[in-house]
């Protein structure tokens, strides 16, 4: 069982930023997500696409910044009919990394490492990223024209209440402080 769990480092290794390279200029990393990628990950959210990620990190001082542009196609399951469909992805992302005391996590795209840090894995945020960009409602090509899941349809009535015509507006409160407030209207 040992060498299987070596096996993955390796393979995530490759999705790994190594920060001590990094100058304080702008440099480009390319990364291709396949199904080797979507393995890395226990409970995948998508097990098949081509995807294209180009990473941009410029680094300063006190920060580094990461410019994540993600695009290619998921092979997904229709919602409705079960069918797979590819779903097209243009994802565009920032991660900020500042440099402080102690490793954590200050806010969904804001990293905080420690300056002695070498190596900043990138895998988990791609993930992330891509699982950010998928539809809530996964419907087959064929599906996305009907009127129900068009987003100008008109709403639909599902229930109201109707006042009679002898409840009035003027009515005594039941509380005499709530008649400030009535006259607001």
């Amino acid at each position: 069982m040992r060498p299987a769990i070596e096996c993955a480092v390796k393979k995530e290794s490759q999705y790994d930023l190594n920060l001590v390279k990094l100058g304080p200029k702008t440099v480009r990393f390319d990364y291709e997500l396949g199904p080797d990628f979507f393995a890395l990950f226990e409970q995948p959210l998508v097990e098949q696409g081509q995807l294209h990620a180009e990473v941009a990190a410029t680094r300063t001082e006190r920060l580094l910044t990461l410019d994540f542009h993600i695009t290619g196609t998921v092979r997904l399951a229709c919602d409705r009919s079960l069918d797979e469909f590819d779903q097209p992805l243009d994802v565009e992302e920032q991660l900020l990394v500042r440099f402080g005391d102690e490793a954590k996590e200050l806010d969904d795209n804001v990293l905080q490492i420690t300056p002695d840090t070498q190596v900043l894995p990138l895998a988990q945020h791609l993930y992330d990223y891509i699982g950010l960009a998928l539809p809530m409602k996964k419907l087959h090509p064929r599906f996305q024209n009907e009127p129900d899941d068009q987003p100008d349809a008109p709403t639909k009535h599902i229930f109201s209440t109707r006042r009679d015509a002898d409840d009035s507006d003027d009515d005594e409160p039941a509380d005499p402080r709530w008649a400030a407030l009535r006259n607001l209207n």
